[in-house]
């Protein structure tokens, strides 16, 4: 449960020089969901988009500050030392069976054109264009703070628009901390909305935004948040 202290067993020198391996092998292969990781732990990426990250140089030694700095040292140097220094230096480290987790989902949203679609999540919405594939491009992913939407090209709509309206079938549902906020920061650019900013019956908070091929996307948050959130009247669309 998040927030709740957790014991783990010190880490395995060999196991850490592992994974650092691994996640160099990982940025090689542009394997998308560490990127977020790196952001986070190296500080020349810090300031970096998504496919700037992976075009950047990201070395062995790179990764052992990130690697090192997961299992709570400072840096790799003083890793070696202490890990060195433990009982279990140079014994393979006993693997804990663990659960099958599941970590991230990135929802496919069908359009017929997937260069615009990927314009339009950018320059509206605030993604980065992760990657696109082909010419011209039949897939694709768009990303913001690590949440992804994967775009796949359709020669038609797979849904009928007044079938998708009437009955308001989501493409995605992304869960947002600052709901309000976001909806405002939309509402400057431009974004066409299918419902605004809502206080829904079931006591959660939600918006849709509608995107070139008539795919709703809703962004909303936790019934726990609404006490602070309208502790002031809703923005009027």
């Amino acid at each position: 449960m998040a927030g709740m202290w957790s014991w783990r067993p010190m880490p395995n020198l060999d196991n850490l020089k592992k994974r650092a391996k691994t996640l160099v092998k990982q940025h090689r292969d542009r394997y998308y969901p560490v990127v977020e990781k790196l952001r986070a732990a190296v500080p020349r990426f810090a300031g970096l988009k998504d496919r700037e990250i992976l075009d950047a140089a990201f070395t062995l030694a790179d990764a052992h500050h990130v690697v090192a700095r997961e299992a709570g040292f400072a840096s790799w140097a003083l890793a070696t030392k202490e890990l060195k220094k433990s009982p279990n230096a140079g014994k393979p480290a006993q693997e804990q069976p663990q659960s099958p987790r599941l970590c991230v989902a990135y929802p496919q949203v069908f359009v017929t054109d997937v260069k615009r679609a990927a314009e339009f999540y950018s320059r509206k919405l605030g993604f980065s264009i992760a990657y696109l594939y082909g010419e011209p491009p039949f897939y694709g992913l768009v990303s913001r703070n690590g949440v992804g939407l994967n775009l796949r090209h359709v020669d038609s709509p797979v849904m009928p628009r007044p079938q998708t309206e009437e009955e308001s079938l989501l493409s995605a549902s992304l869960v947002v901390d600052g709901v309000k906020e976001l909806f405002l920061e939309f509402k400057r650019r431009g974004v066409d909305f299918a419902q605004t900013l809502k206080l829904q019956p079931w006591d959660a908070t939600d918006f849709i935004v509608r995107d070139p091929d008539g795919n709703l996307i809703c962004f909303f948050n936790p019934a726990s948040d609404n006490d602070r959130l309208w502790s002031k009247a809703p923005p009027r669309a």
